[in-house]
């Protein structure tokens, strides 16, 4: 599809001769596009937008607008930055940076579905999963293949381990670990097996992960003691044990408890 006659495209707007644009589309001044993205109906991109190779931007979506934030300053230059091979879906909105010369940075393969919402600089993985009316706020950091489901709510500062999993309306202001899935408010309730599996993570990782997750959130014991337990060396060799005592280790608000039944 060629770009639609209806669409009002900046001239210095930079737009591979392959991109297509539907009807009634706004593209502003600042806005890179990459080859083979398509750009549906009453889709507004603006600021200085980078858009990468394959993307689909469906109708109504709004990418690289100003920031939800009191403190921003529209005279200020900042980012939004998105990879390959996206998808994001009807009325789905992700504001670019609020901070002079920061970025919000969307990974590759990742899909927002309808009217989900990524805040400004928030650093979202690879193959990460958004579903519809979830909202993440600014400055959450989201690893790999993390999976959020509807109407989940992350608020600002956090961060969320790879291929961690959310269950509907779930609300977390604590970090939440690698290969875990969060429900509730701030509750962990077990580990992504059924994740885990479908990635092909070795049995000796998972066997590993599973002590892990009987140390930190069934021994009663408290963070402190867990994490140096798991710390200890040689007491946990596979790359994905390492990755989630890590996170811990260096998380900036704290991990999720485990659920309160």
């Amino acid at each position: 599809m060629p770009i639609h006659p209806s669409a009002i495209i900046s001239p210095k707007a930079q737009l591979d001769s392959s991109v297509e644009v539907g009807p009634n589309v706004i593209i502003e001044e600042h806005v890179k596009i990459g080859a083979g993205t398509r750009i549906w109906a009453n889709a507004y991109l603006t600021g200085h937008t980078e858009i990468g190779l394959n993307n689909e931007i469906h109708m109504g979506a709004v990418i690289g607008h100003e920031p939800q934030d009191l403190k921003f300053d529209r005279t200020c230059r900042s980012y939004l930055k998105i990879g390959d091979r996206n998808v994001f879906r009807e009325y789905c909105t992700v504001h670019r940076g609020t901070e002079p010369e920061s970025a919000t940075v969307i990974g590759n393969e990742c899909y927002l579905m309808a009217t989900a919402h990524v805040g400004h600089n928030c650093v979202i993985g690879n193959n990460v999963i958004i579903c519809n009316c979830a909202l993440v706020a600014g400055h959450v950091h989201v690893g790999d293949r993390a999976f959020i489901s509807g109407g989940v709510v992350i608020h600002q500062f956090t961060h969320v381990g790879r291929l961690a999993m959310f269950s509907g309306n779930a609300r977390v202001s604590m970090d939440v670990p690698p290969f875990t899935l969060a429900a509730e408010r701030n509750e962990i309730h077990a580990l992504n097996l059924v994740g885990l599996r479908r990635l092909k993570i070795s049995r000796e990782a998972i066997a590993e992960l599973k002590s892990l997750y009987q140390l930190f959130y069934l021994s009663g014991s408290n963070g402190t003691q867990a994490l140096k337990e798991a710390s200890a060396d040689g007491a946990y060799k596979t790359a994905e044990a390492r990755e989630f005592i890590e996170f811990v280790k260096n998380s900036p608000n704290g991990i999720c408890p485990p659920a309160r039944t």
